[in-house]
């Protein structure tokens, strides 16, 4: 059986390569699934997809005629995939419920300290020999606040990181997590999270109840020099009202590694292009913003975590099993 991934990144590719030889062949391609590249997938029984595909009802619907009967995302999350029509279309879908929490967690780090240091705008002037420290100071972060929204395995990696530094801790989440509370963290409603966190990183997944959860009235109760990170979801913040804030010079740093309307963005070389998205146009023009490309999943351990438990997701469908992974079982 050939099975098609698309959004397969140049890196990436012979880790999918090498872990699915043996078992099935693989066609690995660079372009995302959307309306306009669904029917290359005909005939393919089942189809891996990256995490800012499309797969709403019309790709759902144009995977299932063309033969398609399995998804196999490669991300943990899937607010991309609308679950209730892949089921009635008798599409089985299962996603990586697990990889490595270090690699997002160091990652918000990387953004929080790159902000707090301006390491971008430094490494800028280094290049032309300007050696100026004018505009790049910092703070210690040692006794400062680390508010952490979302207390699961990549927020208590954060926390960890956070205690390492000798920063006090505050968390909001649904359940508490007793690692975290050993760590000292104090669980606190979230309007008190805000108010008094120097340091800011999400780590909850995107849900109806928590798109926006950073939204203009969060960003007002934050202090005018906190810092804010985002490498969960970009629908968490809502990126309007952001730049607005950002536009009265409030902020001491904001690092994003998501965006709420990066697909067909993200993943792609768009440097030749007018990109038509004002918002994100504006928000990269901040001095105190630094945007990547949802690239802290991207270490060479977590990408390999995340194929080895697509191929188990592949090998549980062929073989009729149903994993932890599973989203919508197969049809009976």
């Amino acid at each position: 059986m050939e099975i098609l991934a698309f959004g397969v990144q140049a890196d990436e590719k012979p880790l999918i390569e090498h872990a699915f030889e043996g078992h099935h062949d693989i066609r690995c391609l660079d372009v995302s699934l959307t309306e306009d590249t669904a029917p290359i997938a005909a005939g393919h029984e089942i189809v891996s997809t990256s995490v800012n595909a499309d797969l709403g009802p019309r790709v759902l619907q144009t995977l299932a005629a063309g033969g398609t009967r399995m998804i196999a995302q490669r991300s943990t999350g899937f607010n991309n995939i609308d679950l209730e029509v892949a089921e009635r279309l008798g599409l089985t879908v299962a996603r990586v419920s697990y990889y490595s929490p270090y690699s997002v967690a160091e990652f918000a780090w990387t953004l929080a300290m790159a902000v707090n240091r301006w390491i971008v705008r430094a490494s800028s002037r280094t290049r032309d020999f300007d050696f100026r420290l004018d505009g790049l100071m910092g703070r210690d972060l040692r006794g400062r606040t680390a508010g952490v929204l979302g207390t699961g395995k990549i927020g208590e990696a954060f926390t960890r990181i956070a205690h390492g530094f000798g920063m006090s801790l505050l968390g909001w989440d649904i359940v508490e997590n007793p690692a975290c509370a050993a760590l000292g963290m104090k669980y606190v409603e979230k309007e008190q999270l805000l108010a008094e966190a120097d340091l800011i990183s999400l780590h909850v997944p995107l849900l109806p109840s928590t798109r926006h959860i950073i939204d203009a009235a969060a960003l007002k109760a934050m202090k005018d020099d906190a810092i804010l990170v985002n490498s969960s979801r970009g629908g968490l913040v809502d990126t309007d009202a952001l730049v607005t804030e950002l536009r009265a010079g409030r902020f001491a740093g904001v690092g994003l590694d998501v965006y709420e309307a990066e697909a067909g963005l993200f993943f792609r070389d768009k440097s030749l292009e007018v990109v038509e998205d004002d918002t994100l146009a504006r928000l990269v023009t901040f001095p105190n913003v630094i945007v990547t490309s949802h690239q802290a999943y991207y270490t060479v351990d977590a990408v390999g975590q995340i194929v080895d438990a697509t191929l188990k997701n592949v090998l549980d469908y062929t073989a009729g099993r149903r994993s932890e992974n599973v989203l919508v079982p197969r049809a009976s």
